[in-house]
């Protein structure tokens, strides 16, 4: 690991700037080459910070940078206090950090505290013999009589979740990859460790942090086997989907460990934690991560990563799930990220135009109660790309193809300079290949357009953030019946009724009696009717 003294903390933000905040995720491999190796990293995001800001969000939240083998990009760190070569330097870090806080944006970052690449020191040392240091770091069991894995647990990527070690004579757990051992997080030293990196960015002006996959922190240490899951029509492409996932995660001691993290970020002022949280219990642990004020500030799940289809009974149901309440905490909602494949892709129905969707499905993004998380590209919007197998990078999609859904075709590189190689991106062959419409939905070009995808982005970013109603204000008078959403946001005197027809047939919506000074009015929409794809946003009197 590289030293270097971190920089003088800028002048933090006011403590709850991330409330109602909208947060700009980079990823950084795709974002911006500016070595000419065909991989983003952190110096040609830094060159980019100007662009980032001009769309007006409150933060950035950076997708792993740190020293990993690149099994699963990123999400196998294996030193958490240093940056791999491909991205840069800590003092790349640090000079990144310094411009976004001279331009007002506060920086995120994921953690990764739930496993680590076995390539890391704490694993190596882990592994070497049962009576070591670290020898209960990671999650060691004996096999069965008949040599068989200690439970019957599935990995996420497909295959049991254990991989027998011959040093230690053990299976060791791993949730993911093979190369990604579990971390014993019950073990008090596995969290001294872990709450050290936090400080660590901390000290170097991180303003705050995505805990990535939390609720796989923490296993049952009693080693039960998870129950079969029931019957569903949903398909069921890995055996991971044939468990109910009980015992192998979701451990009711996580929230004591978040309430370590919360304590040391509360030691610096101003400072943000979001958990990322998926799978079957994901709402009711979302809730239980953040309830009260001394666990995360927020916590975000897949209500609409992982959804075929926007429905305005998804959107009620997932927004009415948080409400604002005493110890209810406060929600994160994203749309697309580095997971998911892009949502236009996925929902856009048959015969409508999908730039108009993109316009109605901003809309509401930016609409919504709660912290927007907006993945780089969204702004622009860019739909899924095609990537052939030769291609495919990513580890599940290999291992499951082709039930699974590559995430590589939301993981392609930002297209910034229409007639530029690569679309600017960089200069020789990038790492993923761009999608072939890309090009024709760069930077450049609809910079150069006041009626264009990231001209809306950044009004609708901007009327969020000076309207108290969008940024903070409560839900009220839903409306979710066929296409039709409605609801209002309140705050003091402000009222704010937002309607979007989510469907392809007009609406007619003269019977509501919405009268209010439109805001905004997408197309085509008017308080007498929405047409496929429209999107209103009224002030209302009184």
């Amino acid at each position: 690991m590289t030293e270097l003294s971190p920089l003088p903390s800028a002048p933090r933000s006011q403590p709850l700037w991330w409330k109602g905040a909208v947060i700009y995720q980079i990823y950084p491999r795709s974002f911006a080459d500016s070595n000419g190796d065909g991989v983003g990293d952190l110096a040609g995001i830094t060159a980019r910070l100007d662009y980032i800001a001009s769309l007006g969000v409150d933060a950035i939240w950076l997708s792993p940078f740190y020293p990993s083998p690149m099994d699963d990009f990123g999400y196998d760190i294996a030193d958490y206090c240093d940056v791999d070569p491909i991205f840069g330097t800590l003092a790349d870090f640090d000079a990144l950090v310094a411009r976004a806080h001279a331009l007002g944006l506060n920086v995120t970052t994921d953690l990764v505290f739930a496993h680590t690449s076995d390539r890391h020191a704490w694993f190596a040392q882990s592994r070497a013999s049962r009576d070591n240091a670290k020898a209960d770091w990671y999650v060691w069991a004996d096999a069965k009589p008949d040599g068989s894995p200690p439970t019957n647990w599935q990995s996420v990527f497909g295959g049991p979740a254990w991989t027998w070690d011959a040093r230690r004579g053990q299976y060791y757990l791993h949730n993911f990859l093979g190369s990604q051992p579990q971390l014993n997080v019950h073990n008090r030293a596995v969290q001294d460790a872990l709450l050290a990196v936090v400080r660590f960015w901390l000290d170097r002006g991180v303003d705050g942090f995505r805990i990535d996959a939390i609720n796989f922190s923490m296993h049952d240490p009693r080693l039960r086997d998870n129950p079969p899951a029931p019957p569903s029509n949903k398909p069921r492409t890995r055996p991971f989907d044939f468990q109910q996932k009980i015992y192998n995660q979701s451990h009711p001691d996580i929230p004591l460990f978040l309430e370590r993290i919360r304590g040391l970020t509360d030691e610096y002022a101003g400072r943000f934690t979001v958990a990322e949280v998926g799978g079957d219990d994901a709402a009711r642990e979302m809730k239980l991560f953040t309830a009260g004020d001394r666990r995360l500030h927020s916590a975000y799940g897949f209500d609409f990563l992982y959804a075929d289809r926007l429905t305005p009974q998804l959107v009620r149901k997932a927004a009415e799930g948080w409400p604002d309440a005493p110890g209810v905490g406060w929600p994160s909602w994203a749309f697309e990220n580095h997971d998911a494949p892009r949502a236009l892709s996925r929902w856009t129905p048959e015969g409508v135009d999908p730039a108009a969707y993109a316009r109605m499905k901003m809309a509401l993004l930016c609409a919504l109660r709660g912290n927007v998380i907006l993945y780089n590209g969204e702004e622009l919007g860019l739909g899924q790309v095609e990537i052939p197998f030769e291609l495919v990078k990513d580890p599940e999609a290999r291992k499951n193809w082709p039930l699974t859904l590559s995430r590589d075709g939301a993981r392609t590189p930002m297209p910034w300079t229409a007639e530029a190689m690569h679309a600017g991106f960089s200069n020789v062959d990038p790492w993923l290949p761009l999608g072939a419409d890309h090009a024709a939905l760069a930077v450049d070009r609809q910079e150069a357009d006041p009626t264009s995808m990231l001209a809306l982005t950044r009004r609708l970013v901007a009327l969020r953030a000076a309207h108290p109603a969008l940024r903070r204000g409560r839900n009220a008078r839903w409306i979710a019946e066929g296409d039709l959403l409605a609801f209002d946001r309140i705050a003091n005197e402000e009222t704010i009724r937002c309607l979007l027809n989510l469907g392809g047939a007009t609406i007619d919506i003269a019977a509501l009696g919405a009268a209010g000074a439109p805001l905004v009015a997408l197309n085509g929409a008017s308080p007498a009717q929405l047409p496929p794809c429209g999107a209103l946003w009224l002030q209302m009197e009184g």
